[in-house]
């Protein structure tokens, strides 16, 4: 009897305990957002069904990316194939140049074989899974008929992605130092690639959103090439091996890893649970061991501390400005509503700190900001542009667009006035105006 009582008072002094917590803090119960820190030099993490980023540390900072170059060689290979230009079983054999980067052992080659033809999938499985150097020039030779040329093409494409804070040099991703003077032509011996976070991560999203299947090879821990195995550098993926068990993180998928003595470790990950697709990006990270494990503390952040969450409604109405003034129409205003839905990725803990605010587009009212009548329910009148009370945001990854929007518009009919009825306002108006100038005048 006296446990039970004994084991009575102590619940009930937890739970006064706890009543009293939550009345001295009553924000007790709030869900507080943990914030994320990397060691890279910079990094990037980007929601792919949004293209909101959710983090970002120096991702202008323009850096060598090593091998991570070779995703814009990946996206040019699977245009032409997508353009017919090329396809998974076209052939091709390897030159003199290919060839010695293939010999050199400080690049790792696959040990590619001359007078032999190799199909465009064998090549670009080496390329993308075992990151060979060779194989990804005797893929822009067979594309553009010489690296340089192909250097043309990958430049091109950064501009037409619009990828801030980049430069193409060769198609690996090799410091053009280490290539003993066989760079590209129209290259400098002293150039290297750069890439910003920002930019390597926006590539990455045109290389998952255009071209999918990308993943459907990036995703390969291992694969037979020539008579041998080859190996994903990527240790996220579910590799055989014990020691490389402890960075396998579920969804990874993709996309590149790159190292040189210039870049450090760099990897550009992408993964997906839930229907959610994230990239991440990290540069300049002192070892493998460091660039998995800070892209698996970012990852870790992005699908854990970011829900996507409905803002605001379609239909949503901003308070102290429901409705705009009409003339000659049969109403002498109108209201106007968020004409879809607005739902983004958000920070746990900071779904209140979010309003919307109207851009009105001027060219649709007249001179003394009105609607003329006749009116059409769903007629635009602006946009609802969505800001961020607490702190920067870090944006948008596509066009360098910091804000997200919705079409504002009209809820219902508004008809235009018979012509009687415009008669009578216009007879009215023109005394009004004579009764004010004749006052005008004492």
């Amino acid at each position: 009897m006296n446990n039970i009582v004994r084991k009575k008072g102590w619940y009930l002094l937890i739970v006064s305990l706890v009543a009293l917590l939550l009345i001295i803090h009553p924000d007790i119960t709030k869900v507080e957002a943990k914030a994320v820190e990397t060691k890279a030099e910079s990094a990037i993490i980007v929601d792919v069904n949004t293209g909101k980023i959710l983090y970002a540390k120096n991702e202008n900072e323009a850096l060598p990316p090593a091998s991570m170059t070779k995703m814009m060689t990946e996206y040019i290979v699977l245009e032409k194939i997508n353009q017919g230009e090329i396809d998974w079983n076209t052939t091709t054999q390897i030159s003199d140049y290919a060839y010695s980067i293939s010999a050199n052992d400080s690049f790792s080659g696959v040990g590619l074989r001359q007078n032999v033809d190799y199909t465009v999938k064998e090549l670009y499985e080496a390329m993308a899974i075992n990151s060979d150097n060779a194989t990804t020039i005797a893929l822009a030779e067979l594309i553009a008929g010489s690296e340089g040329e192909f250097v043309k093409l990958m430049n091109q494409k950064a501009e037409e992605m619009k990828l801030p804070d980049s430069k193409f040099v060769n198609s690996t991703g090799l410091d053009n130092e280490s290539l003993d003077g066989n760079h590209p032509e129209g290259t400098k011996a002293d150039d290297t690639n750069l890439l910003s976070a920002r930019s390597a991560a926006l590539l990455a999203y045109y290389l998952v959103n255009d071209y999918p299947e990308v993943l459907d090879i990036s995703s390969i821990p291992e694969t037979n090439f020539d008579d041998q195995t080859i190996k994903n550098w990527n240790w996220m993926l579910p590799h055989d091996a014990t020691y490389l068990k402890q960075y396998y993180y579920e969804g990874v998928d993709g996309l590149k890893t790159g190292h040189t003595d210039l870049a450090g470790y760099t990897f550009t990950s992408t993964a997906v649970q839930k229907d959610r697709r994230l990239i991440t990006v990290v540069m300049k990270t002192a070892s493998e061991d460091e660039r998995f494990k800070e892209t698996a503390k970012l990852l870790d952040y992005g699908f854990n501390q970011f829900d996507v969450t409905e803002l605001f409604k379609a239909g949503y109405q901003v308070q102290d400005e429901p409705s705009v003034p009409v003339t000659k129409g049969k109403e002498e205003t109108v209201d106007i509503a968020l004409k879809e839905d607005i739902s983004i990725p958000i920070e746990k803990g900071k779904e209140e700190n979010y309003h919307i605010e109207y851009k009105l587009d001027e060219s649709v009212f007249n001179e003394n900001g009105e609607l003329v009548a006749p009116i059409k329910k769903g007629d635009k009148v602006g946009t609802a542009e969505l800001v961020f009370d607490d702190g920067a945001e870090f944006g948008y990854i596509l066009d360098g667009e910091n804000k997200i929007s919705v079409d504002l518009v009209t809820t219902s009919d508004v008809d235009k006035k018979n012509w009687f009825s415009l008669m009578l306002g216009a007879i009215g108006q023109f005394f009004v105006n004579l009764y004010d100038n004749f006052m005008g005048l004492f």
